[in-house]
């Protein structure tokens, strides 16, 4: 009998001590992948600098030409704010700058033009009522840019942090444990 409860105590720790290590290895992957890929987005970032924006004006752009150039094809925001005593054109996050400078604020549904032009009516709206507001701009003199919000900043690298930071600690408590557990078991055992 004390044998089988040996031989089962053993195969639960060799189970135990694996998914610790598991956790680890997939912890110490996911850490691989986001210093990778996050951490210098994150370090490239230029947008560092909180600064209060006051709204100068708002249009809704369609589909037309204008000095030129054609503009998108789906209704987009055209902010302009006085930001760090000049005045800026806000874009709402790195990428919407990078994806069409000549839109602020890009709607989710750009398959239905009713909802897209409702939902940048919404922003629009929400910017009139709130004229004042927190925005993030580059310390660059001749940057004329600001940023409603920051896609890479110290909050996403922290939420990002967290799960795999999670894991690591909950792999190296199971293995913690199951060490415990033999060496109490090695101490019973020659008392």
């Amino acid at each position: 009998m004390v044998k089988k409860l040996v031989m089962a105590q053993k195969r639960g720790e060799t189970r135990a001590l694996c998914l610790g290590v598991a956790m680890v290895v997939c912890a110490v992957i996911t850490y691989y992948i986001l210093c990778t890929t996050m951490l210098p987005l994150y370090q490239r970032s230029v947008w560092t600098q909180e600064s209060t924006c006051h709204l100068i004006e708002t249009d809704i752009r369609h589909q037309e030409e204008l000095e030129g150039r054609k503009v998108s094809p789906y209704p987009c925001l055209w902010v302009n704010v006085s930001a760090v005593g000049k005045w800026a054109v806000l874009y709402h996050t790195e990428d919407t700058r990078s994806l069409n400078q000549q839109c602020s604020y890009i709607p989710d549904s750009l398959d239905n033009y009713q909802m897209a032009r409702a939902d940048v009516e919404k922003v629009r709206a929400n910017f009139h009522k709130h004229q004042v507001f927190y925005c993030f701009s580059t310390t660059q003199e001749n940057e004329t840019s600001v940023l409603y919000q920051r896609l890479y900043g110290p909050q996403t690298l922290l939420f990002s942090l967290f799960w795999p930071t999670f894991l690591l600690t909950g792999g190296l408590l199971v293995i913690a444990m199951v060490k415990l557990n033999r060496s109490l078991s090695i101490l019973a055992a020659q008392r």
